[in-house]
């Protein structure tokens, strides 16, 4: 009888440190995700060629301060930002899109406030400046898609001198490639994708981005693969990463 007592004490202890171990665990995760860095999955080709279908990163949440919506839920509701540190132009961000509060998205930062943005034949103007592009070269993309798709890719260069890749189909896409001139409101933020003529973003349904729905900047790539892995084949996992983009850092 005493040996049964003991062993169901014991179970009870093992018990009992299993729970603390996974509450302590699910804290610190929490933790860190709000606070440091939270993963996100690029699930759409809007950021090509700088992100990829199938890319993971790391985005640091410190670096403009803390929102609600720095928070698991967007809880707790509160305005502003705490600690802020304003972006600038050329940063990749991860928001909530404003017209629900909850969906995620990742676009690059174009326009500050009091900015005005307009994209004239698929130029874009800053200020009434043209902001210059250099071309590369013919850029193909061919995973994730029925079929592959040509595009044009070009070293663009922001008033700051930030400079970043992007693609262009055609200079005569429909809204995207010419549109009205937006003026950035105060508070508020202008974003677009750098795939340009396949990203929802300012120029469209996502409008102004208040700074308080910023969530982070994107910070580098901690895994990436393409789409020739199979679910009951572990060795095409293996094969299917992309080694030469892990780690890299966003620009």
């Amino acid at each position: 009888m005493e040996n049964k007592k003991i062993d169901t004490e014991k179970k009870k202890e093992t018990l009992g440190e299993t729970f603390r171990t996974v509450f302590y665990a699910v804290i610190i995760a929490v933790l860190v995700r709000t606070f440091w860095f939270e993963p996100f999955k690029i699930p759409s080709g809007s950021m090509y060629p700088t992100l990829e279908v199938g890319d993971f990163l790391f985005v640091s949440k410190y670096t403009y301060g803390y929102s609600r919506h720095s928070f698991p839920f967007s809880f707790p509701s509160f305005k502003g930002r705490i600690w802020q540190d304003l972006p600038e132009r050329g940063d990749v961000v991860v928001f909530k899109y404003p017209g629900d509060n909850k969906t995620d998205y990742i676009k690059r930062i174009i326009g500050i406030p009091g900015d005005t943005v307009q994209v004239k034949d698929g130029l874009l103007y800053i200020n009434h400046q043209n902001v210059p592009r250099q071309k590369v070269g013919r850029y193909v993309i061919s995973e994730y898609t029925p079929f592959p798709q040509e595009f044009v890719e070009y070293i663009e260069t922001l008033p700051n001198g930030k400079q970043h890749r992007i693609l262009e189909y055609s200079d005569d896409v429909m809204i995207v490639d010419n549109t009205p001139e937006f003026t950035v409101p105060e508070g508020h933020y202008f974003m677009m994708g750098d795939n340009r003529d396949n990203s929802n973003d300012s120029r469209k349904d996502i409008g102004m981005v208040p700074l308080e729905n910023i969530e982070g900047k994107a910070r580098f790539l901690f895994y990436s693969h393409d789409d020739t892995s199979s679910w009951y084949n572990p060795i095409s996992w293996i094969m299917a990463i992309r080694w030469k983009r892990l780690f890299n850092k966003i620009n």
